[in-house]
């Protein structure tokens, strides 16, 4: 059964820090490098050192282990380390391992990081070659012999089955596209700095798994990204004004998979987001309505409009439109298609920077932040609020 009371999480906990590498496609240097790059400006950002840092953690993709990087960044005994499971869907819930510790006294400053060689390395769009026999890989079973070896693959099954159910048609998913490259187009850190895009540009773009044309697909990137997560309290004696963690959850719905849950009773939705939202709400307190920016994770551009649709920001199926009318701020730094994939640490970077008012195309008096994890695996989301 899900948790169907409001938990004591909320306000223990705060983002201190923020930290990047920069966001290429070929960084040149190893993954453990990019990871204490970003570890280290992220403690710069918040005033700190490596040694008041007693926690970490990462991603189980993550290459670089914890005690690897706390021996490269030079920090002391460590009394907390954990790492999250299912790709993008781990990135806010490291932040919530990480207020999880803080808030039981466990560690004080914790570092969450994710750094990798994504395009000139391992790329992950690449397709399912060699795996280990495992319970993953059975399930990966009943589709791969037909032909979906890809993350694009996946995610075009659950997004035709959501245009048929709503009567739409791929151009639906454009204005996804469209807003996060607006974004990215002010923005000197995106990759796609300066390089709009139309709707006609992206309905012209190429196919790569019908419904999803090119520009319907993140990026692949290497990078880093870090955050520091301490107590509010002492958050408030740092340089920058706390980014206060009003509620955080994980969440993995029935029958659920790695990006291939097609049995299923309806694939137009994201019931692991489902599970994450009625927790963000019950915590914090509040609603769609209260919410001034979201950073909602587009590694593809139909699970942005599903993931509007579980939050109850619109009804279901009128999602595109939501987004067409821009009656939220969305993904002001570009998102995974415009400024760089970075399994989702970056969206919650931009949160951070919306509420101390610091980001490129900052929202007026954004105090109410909404950050989500990749779906379609078991995933996670947060709510950040500016401190008082």
């Amino acid at each position: 059964m899900s948790v169907r009371a409001r938990d004591f999480l909320g306000g223990r906990a705060a983002v201190a820090g923020i930290g990047a590498t920069e966001f290429s496609k070929d960084s040149g240097r190893s993954e453990l490098r990019l990871a204490v790059e970003a570890v280290r400006a992220a403690l710069d950002d918040a005033g700190l050192t490596a040694a008041d840092v007693d926690g970490l953690v990462t991603f189980t993709m993550d290459t670089s282990p914890e005690i690897t990087v706390a021996q490269a960044c030079g920090m002391g005994e460590l009394s907390f380390f954990s790492r999250v499971h299912y790709g993008g869907g781990a990135a806010c819930a490291t932040v919530q391992q990480a207020a999880l510790a803080v808030a039981a006294g466990v560690a004080e400053v914790v570092v969450c990081y994710r750094a990798f060689n994504e395009r000139s390395g391992r790329r992950f769009g690449s397709g399912v070659r060699q795996r280990e026999p495992s319970a993953e890989g059975t399930a990966l079973g009943w589709t791969l012999p037909f032909g979906l070896l890809t993350p694009a693959s996946w995610v075009a099954m659950a997004a035709q089955r959501y245009l048929h159910a709503y009567g739409l048609t791929p151009e639906a998913f454009g204005h996804v596209a469209v807003t996060a490259r607006r974004h990215a187009a002010a923005n000197p850190a995106a990759y796609f700095h300066g390089r709009p895009i139309t709707l006609a540009e992206h309905a012209a773009s190429r196919w790569i798994v019908e419904p999803l044309r090119l520009l319907d697909c993140c990026q692949e990137t290497d990078g880093g990204q870090a955050l520091v997560v301490t107590s509010v309290e002492r958050a408030r004696e740092l340089r920058h004004p706390p980014a206060v963690v009003a509620a955080a959850a994980q969440g993995a719905g029935r029958a659920q998979e790695q990006m291939t849950s097609f049995y299923r009773d309806d694939l137009t939705g994201l019931p692991e987001m489902g599970v994450v939202a009625r927790q963000l709400w019950r915590t914090s307190g509040l609603a769609p309505a209260d919410i001034d920016v979201g950073i909602l994770y587009d590694h593809f551009t139909p699970f942005v409009l599903a993931q509007l649709e579980e939050f109850g920001f619109c009804p279901p199926g009128e999602a595109a439109a939501f987004v067409a009318e821009d009656r939220l701020p969305l993904n002001t730094h570009g998102g995974q298609l415009g400024e760089a994939y970075l399994h989702g640490m970056n969206g919650i970077a931009e949160a951070v920077r919306q509420l101390r008012g610091t980001s490129v195309n900052q929202v007026p008096g954004a105090a109410r932040a909404l950050v989500t994890a990749g779906t379609g695996v078991p995933t996670s989301g947060l709510v950040l609020v500016a401190d008082g």
